[in-house]
C-alpha cells in the first residue's frame, strides 16, 4: 500500500480519490487524529490535506508533536502536505471556541532539518524541533487569502503580499486564511520505524 492520499478532518468536505478522515460524521475512515498510531503502514502516503483542521488538533502540546511525528511515519519521501488554517489575528480563529492552537507559516519552519541547523550555526535560539523529534518537512509555499474587510478598504488596488502582511502584523482581521504547501524530507537508505 502506497501513494494514499489522505483528506484528515474532512468533516463535511469528502474528497474523490482520498480516504477521507474524520472522528465525526460519515468519512471513508472514522478516526480521531489526537490517537496515534494512525491505521497507515510507514511511507505509504503521498499527499495529505488538513483543510481548517490543525487549528482543532493538540491543545497540548505534547498531543500536536506526536500529530507531526505521526504524520511524518506514514508519508513517504516527497510527500505534500496541505494546509489550511484561519489567519491567527482573524476573527475566524479567535472566536471559534474549538479552536486550540495558532498554525504560522513561522512555525513550520521549526520542522524542517535545514532552517534548525541554519539556526544553530547561526546562534538563534529558535528550538531545533524538526532534529530533536526526527522529522523533517520543508516549507514549499505559502498563500495569504486577504479577508473582505482587506477587499474593501482597498478595492482599487489587487492584494499585494508585502504590504498585505505588514498590515496584518498591525492589524486583526486583514488576512482570513493561510495556505501552506509542505514536503516531507526522508533521507535515502533510512531504515522504517
Amino acid at each position: 500500500m502506497s501513494g494514499l492520499r489522505l483528506n484528515l478532518g474532512c468533516g463535511m468536505d469528502r474528497l474523490d480519490g482520498y480516504i477521507n478522515v474524520d472522528r465525526f460524521g460519515v468519512p471513508d475512515l472514522r478516526h480521531d487524529l489526537e490517537v496515534v498510531p494512525w491505521p497507515w503502514p510507514d511511507d505509504s502516503v503521498s499527499e495529505v490535506l488538513l483543510k481548517h483542521v490543525l487549528e482543532h488538533l493538540g491543545r497540548d502540546t505534547m498531543v500536536y508533536l506526536e500529530i507531526w511525528k505521526e504524520l511524518y511515519r506514514v508519508c513517504q519521501d516527497g510527500a505534500t502536505i496541505r494546509i489550511v488554517v484561519p489567519h491567527h489575528r482573524h476573527e475566524f480563529f479567535y472566536n471559534d471556541p474549538t479552536h486550540v492552537r495558532a498554525v504560522t507559516a513561522d512555525g513550520m519552519t521549526l520542522f524542517s532539518q535545514r532552517l534548525n541547523r541554519q539556526c544553530i550555526a547561526r546562534g538563534l535560539a529558535n528550538t531545533p524541533l524538526a532534529i530533536y523529534l526526527g522529522f523533517d518537512f520543508e516549507l514549499i509555499d505559502v498563500k495569504q487569502k486577504p479577508s473582505e474587510l482587506w477587499h474593501r478598504l482597498h478595492s482599487q488596488h489587487p492584494a499585494h503580499a508585502e504590504i498585505l502582511l505588514q498590515q496584518s502584523a498591525l492589524y486583526n482581521n486583514v488576512i482570513e486564511e493561510v495556505q501552506m504547501l509542505l514536503r516531507a524530507v526522508k533521507p535515502p537508505g533510512r531504515e522504517a520505524r
